[in-house]
């Protein structure tokens, strides 16, 4: 099974590269399962209803999320009735939606999508560690390809998941920094691993916000208001080539489209 993971979908310019570029993607390199993170679609902060829709409208197949979930208040109803789109599992209990979702191939193939958030320097949810193994211990064992989107801040904190993880799922890739990582690799037991996917969406900027007001908070301490950015975007995702019979990763590469 070939899994295409996009990273961090962000704002207007974000969405439109996956538009105009994810059909093709996933026809050129054969993709069975496209999973993209979505929450900073809407403008760069949290998603909506109707963009989640616009999202799977392009043949995204699973949604994944982070710490701006629930920055748009209409999306809380829409996640309790939509299992594609995911919120951290690690949140705690009465949240609504779910961390973990086992999406069907048109072939009949089944693969679980997982999203988990990170603690370090992030908001205050359950141990992500102790809730990974939770999370394995409830899918069917006939499940073999397992995809985790790691939505955390710091370094370290993704590659202790990696080696936690190494050999029980088929591939970690991190999400939340938007800088992609060139630590592309497969660990020894055969879980592919990237620190971080890195962003699509506007790169002539500051992580996807316009440059201006962001220098002028760093020069001056006060607060000034993020727009997302619009030039010089670019699509970045993680390729992963995953055997079906064992869930081990056999390629893992990524890949770049640069846009207008």
């Amino acid at each position: 099974m070939k899994l295409l993971f996009v990273g961090d979908i962000f704002g207007h310019a974000g969405r439109h590269i996956v538009a105009d570029h994810l059909k093709d993607i996933r026809k050129a390199q054969g993709i069975d399962v496209v999973i993209a993170n979505a929450e900073n679609s809407a403008a760069g902060f949290g998603i909506t209803p109707s963009i989640a829709d616009e999202l799977f409208g392009y043949g995204v197949d699973v949604m994944t999320s982070g710490n701006h979930i629930w920055d748009k208040k209409d999306i809380i109803g829409y996640i309790a009735r939509q299992p594609r789109l995911l919120r951290p599992a690690n949140y705690p209990p009465g949240c609504p939606g779910e961390g973990l979702y086992i999406h069907t191939t048109p072939s009949g193939t089944k693969c679980a999508v997982i999203n988990i958030q990170g603690r370090v320097y992030m908001a205050n949810t359950d141990c992500p560690f102790r809730k990974m193994d939770e999370l394995l211990a409830s899918i069917p064992s006939d499940v073999k390809v397992r995809f985790v989107d790691f939505h955390a801040e710091v370094t370290s904190e993704k590659m202790a998941m990696g080696w936690y993880l190494d050999g029980r799922v088929s591939a970690l890739v991190g999400t939340h920094t938007h800088i992609p990582t060139a630590d592309t690799r497969i660990l020894p037991n055969g879980t592919g691993y990237q620190t971080d996917c890195g962003m699509t969406g506007p790169y002539d900027s500051i992580i996807g916000v316009e440059k201006d007001p962001i220098l002028a908070r760093f020069l001056t301490a006060l607060p000034s208001k993020m727009e997302a950015a619009k030039g010089s975007v670019e699509l970045h995702s993680v390729i992963v080539d995953v055997d079906d019979a064992t869930g081990k990763t056999r390629e893992i590469r990524r890949h770049t489209v640069r846009g207008d």
